[in-house]
C-alpha cells in the first residue's frame, strides 16, 4: 500500500492557503450562504462535528446540516481559528467561538476548537473533523 502522503493528488497546503480558508469558514457559517459553505468542501467531503460521530457524507448533506440545524442568530456569535501544523495536506487548527445572548450583548459562553482537516489539490477540504470544549463560567 502506498503512503497517502506521497499521492501526486495530495498536495501539500501552506499555512497561508489554510488561513485563508479558516477566514472563509468563518464568514461562511456567519453569512449561511448556500453557495459559500458549498465552496469549501470537496464534493465527497467527509465531516464529523464530533470525533465520535458517523460522518456526514457529500457537500449537500454538509451544506444541509449547516442550514437545517437551527442556525445561530446573526450578531451573536463570532470565532477566529489559525492552523496549529499543517503538513502536506493535512491541517489541524485551534481557535475560539463566542456566544452573545442576544446582538452587542457581553460574551456568555467561549468554546475552545480544534479542526482536523484534510485537503484537495483544489484547496476544498476533503475530511472535516471538530472538537470543542466550553470553557467553564
Amino acid at each position: 500500500m502506498s503512503d497517502p502522503m506521497s499521492d501526486p493528488m495530495n498536495d501539500p497546503v501552506d499555512r497561508v492557503a489554510a488561513q485563508s480558508w479558516l477566514d472563509r469558514y468563518v464568514a461562511a457559517w456567519k453569512s449561511y450562504d448556500r453557495d459559500d459553505i458549498t465552496a469549501l468542501f470537496a464534493p465527497d467531503v467527509s465531516y464529523r462535528y464530533h470525533p465520535g460521530d458517523e460522518p456526514i457524507f457529500g457537500v449537500e448533506a454538509v451544506v444541509a446540516s449547516w442550514l437545517d440545524d437551527e442556525p445561530d442568530q446573526p450578531g451573536t456569535y463570532d470565532a477566529s481559528y489559525s492552523p496549529y501544523a499543517v503538513d502536506g495536506d493535512r491541517v489541524v487548527a485551534t481557535g475560539t467561538s463566542v456566544y452573545q445572548d442576544h446582538p452587542g450583548g457581553p460574551v456568555t459562553r467561549i468554546f475552545d476548537n480544534c479542526f482536523l482537516m484534510r485537503f484537495d489539490a483544489s484547496g476544498r477540504c476533503t475530511e472535516f473533523t471538530e472538537l470543542y470544549v466550553e470553557r467553564p463560567a
